[in-house]
């Protein structure tokens, strides 16, 4: 028996992520993001398992959030080659040679009901059997057979089309995705070349942690025979390459490499040249990510993911010169004020959010409770502005986060002495409002001053307790 494709290792790996509990996935999400935000290695030295983990984490709450349709068996069947090329981003945004996961649908649909009706269901009906019978061979024979007829039928309805610009447009919305052109030719090329590229994703590692050296040279040397021989099949070559590094970014490298050197305007007359394009692709993908976790308030490792743009950004600038006044240039910047704007309003209102979490109150009503929820958001907050603050340089965030961290460092400091006091002379009625709170500060204090703060601190909340008890007793 053979080893498993990479695709395959991916969908055990994320079938085994969404089996887990929330409360054990959440967990999990915690630690690793804090041992990415360390620079911990993991075990076996791959720096990129924990992003990789953390990413179809990232990807499983976000399903859970807004569930995507999932296709039937046969389709997920017939898709399978997509997989290295499929990203998950709204359909209008361009993404050289990759298809939307959401627009996968609406593809099969235009297959199903305009191109191949007839065809399409006899290989849904005979595939189902196939699966039903646990005949997994003839189920992958089907979908390889009605991958052809399928490429065919789009070569051929884009040929009737041909250069008559209404045919063209009518086309166009019976694809109905927001990018029909574009996708019907990623849909094509993939299905036509799905041999070859199917041999270069055997050759190539599952995982590349770093792409350089030895390594380097194979796998321009692997997209070098593809493009070569068959052309249009360079840049999914190259999305596959790019699908297998543990930092996606490096693929610049295969341009620096192909010019010689690491002058922009001389890596663009390349045939890698695409490889800064489709990285800054990327990079704009991952801030459109950030940008929905941050607006939604259910961002999940936000900091591990701020990490991951904040190297990308960085390995573009080291690894090529990119002037300003460039495309490239001017791209890279307008991704980083992105960055730096979306950022602003919440490392600016995280002071805030802690002063009213643990603002200490003379009148407390009976029963009143502290917000678990506020508390939990309060404190992933802070470790999202202690996260800019690791990045601030690279992302022009220096003034705001040292601003911002200064003035809660300042509040805890001053804040915490008051808690311990309310809670040493806390009646019955408000005594467990009064923990709470102390607990939380405990909680921040661990994350703003460290450990051994926090220790501190806790001894200091037992003896006000103790306190608190002696006076009840007298």
């Amino acid at each position: 028996m053979g080893m498993p494709s990479a695709e395959t290792t991916i969908e055990r790996l994320r079938q085994y992520l969404s089996q887990l509990k929330p409360q054990a996935r959440s967990l999990l999400i915690g630690e690793l993001e804090r041992s990415v935000l360390r620079g911990d290695d993991p075990a076996g030295g791959d720096p990129g398992l924990q992003e990789l983990l953390l990413s179809e984490l990232r990807r499983i709450v976000r399903d859970e959030l807004k569930p995507a349709p999932r296709g039937g068996q046969a389709e997920r069947q017939f898709f399978k080659p997509f997989e290295p090329f499929l990203v998950d981003d709204r359909p209008d945004h361009k993404h050289p040679g990759r298809l939307a996961r959401a627009s996968l649908e609406t593809l099969w649909t235009w297959i199903r009901r305009d191109l191949l009706p007839d065809d399409a269901k006899r290989y849904c009906d005979q595939a189902r059997m196939a699966l039903i019978a646990g005949d997994a061979a003839k189920a992958e024979h089907l979908a390889h057979v009605f991958q052809d007829q399928a490429a065919a039928a789009i070569d051929a309805a884009l040929a009737a089309a041909g250069d008559d610009e209404r045919s063209y447009r009518r086309l166009l919305a019976r694809i109905g995705t927001l990018r029909a052109k574009e996708d019907a030719l990623t849909l094509t090329c993939v299905l036509h070349g799905r041999a070859t590229l199917a041999t270069l994703a055997a050759r190539l590692p599952l995982r590349i942690a770093n792409l350089a050296g030895e390594r380097l040279d194979e796998c321009k040397a692997l997209v070098d025979g593809i493009a070569t021989h068959e052309r249009p099949l360079a840049l999914p070559a190259l999305l596959i390459v790019m699908s297998r590094l543990a930092a996606p970014w490096q693929l610049v490298r295969l341009g620096v490499k192909a010019a010689g050197n690491d002058i922009a305007a001389r890596i663009a007359e390349t045939p890698y040249g695409v490889t800064v394009t489709l990285v800054l692709a990327e990079l704009e993908r991952l801030v459109g990510e950030l940008r929905e976790d941050l607006r939604s308030g259910q961002g999940v490792a936000v900091g591990a993911l701020l990490k991951t743009i904040h190297d990308a950004a960085r390995g573009l600038r080291t690894e090529i010169d990119l002037p300003m006044d460039s495309t490239w240039g001017r791209a890279l910047a307008a991704q980083r004020a992105q960055i730096a704007e979306l950022v602003r309003a919440q490392v600016e209102a995280m002071p805030g959010r802690v002063r009213r979490l643990l603002r200490p109150s003379t009148e407390i009503p009976p029963g009143a409770m502290l917000d678990r929820k506020e508390v939990a958001e309060t404190a992933a907050l802070v470790d999202f502005v202690g996260a800019c603050r690791l990045f601030a340089s690279e992302l022009a965030l220096n003034e705001m986060t040292q601003r911002a961290w200064s003035e809660l460092q300042l509040y805890l400091d001053s804040a915490t002495r008051a808690l311990l006091d309310g809670l040493r002379h806390a009646g019955e009625a408000e005594r467990s409002f009064r923990q709470a709170q102390v607990d939380a500060a405990v909680n921040l204090c661990s994350r703003v001053f460290g450990a051994d703060y926090a220790v501190v601190l806790g001894r200091a909340a037992e003896a006000a307790r103790a306190g608190e008890r002696k006076l009840a007793r007298a």
